[in-house]
């Protein structure tokens, strides 16, 4: 196995082209795993760690641009605010030390459907941004994942950054597992309201052969929520919507029976994470709302 240390992101995007099978490694949380069983061997190494870009974020008017390897104790300490959910799913990554080393872009790298940050970018609607010496390009995150570990990188590419847009309403993140700490998700549910499109979005993960979002069960919320005129009244949620809702969620799972858990525990534990984080979700944004007219 060889070792590829790039100085430049113009280093690294040369060396991808003439050495398509190098595996990038910054954080090494998930390949190093793979390498010290055996389950890997890749011909090539890239140690993208002196490229500093990486490590950095940029707070925008409407988006954050975050640098692939973030490491996600950052992104819960300065992007609380901005992106609530994949700060809420970084709380419940592995250890500190983990935390410390690994980001998002490793995480989308690896496309594992047991991904911790992939359910909260799916519910935000994020995008990744790739490139190679062709080019830039910004994938969206529905477009991202095309099978188990696999996703939608030419050969040639790296993740650079991950684009998402600030939150404009509450979004939350839960997660099963077979103990508090150092657990690998049994599955796992993200959503977010965007108020400003009456719209709301979701994610799974580890529940279906990639992360996917509940598409029906947010149509039937999106219609649901507007036909009963809530965004504007700020009432309570029925127990039937929230009932519908969890139940299409869980009929979006596509799990498999392993050592972490059977299907049909996946798909009950993903309806109740649907029904319990739609009610927090949804109080948040009354209680804002509530807010804001008392302020007025």
């Amino acid at each position: 196995m060889d070792f590829l240390r790039p100085a430049s992101w113009e280093e690294a995007l040369a060396a991808k082209a003439e050495h398509p099978t190098a595996v990038p490694i910054a954080g090494g949380t998930d390949v190093m795993v793979e390498i010290n069983f055996d389950h890997r061997r890749p011909p090539y190494l890239m140690d993208l760690n002196r490229i500093e870009d990486l490590s950095a974020w940029e707070v925008g008017a409407d988006s954050v641009r975050l640098g692939a390897s973030v490491p996600y104790t950052r992104i819960m300490e300065h992007l609380r605010t901005e992106l609530p959910g994949l700060a809420l799913a970084s709380h419940t990554v592995a250890s500190p030390q983990i935390r410390n080393r690994g980001g998002v872009g490793g995480n989308l790298g690896t496309a594992s459907p047991a991904g911790d940050a992939h359910p909260a970018l799916l519910a935000a609607g994020a995008e990744v941004e790739a490139a190679s010496v062709r080019g830039t390009r910004r994938i969206p995150i529905d477009d991202f994942y095309t099978g188990v570990k696999r996703n939608a990188l030419a050969p040639d590419e790296l993740i650079r950054a991950i684009h998402v847009k600030k939150a404009d309403g509450p979004q939350q993140y839960s997660k099963v597992g077979t103990r508090n700490a150092m657990v690998i998700a049994v599955c796992a549910f993200g959503i977010a309201l965007h108020p400003e499109t009456r719209t709301v979005r979701t994610g799974i993960g580890s529940a279906a052969p990639t992360p996917v979002r509940a598409s029906a069960a947010e149509e039937f919320l999106n219609a649901a929520l507007e036909e009963g005129g809530f965004w504007d009244n700020g009432k309570v949620v029925t127990p039937s919507v929230a009932r519908r809702f969890a139940d299409l969620c869980a009929a979006a799972c596509n799990p498999i029976d392993d050592v972490r858990g059977t299907a049909s525990y996946r798909r009950h534990a993903v309806g109740v994470m649907a029904r319990r984080t739609l009610t927090w979700t949804w109080e948040s944004y009354r209680g804002a709302r509530r807010t804001s007219e008392g302020a007025a």
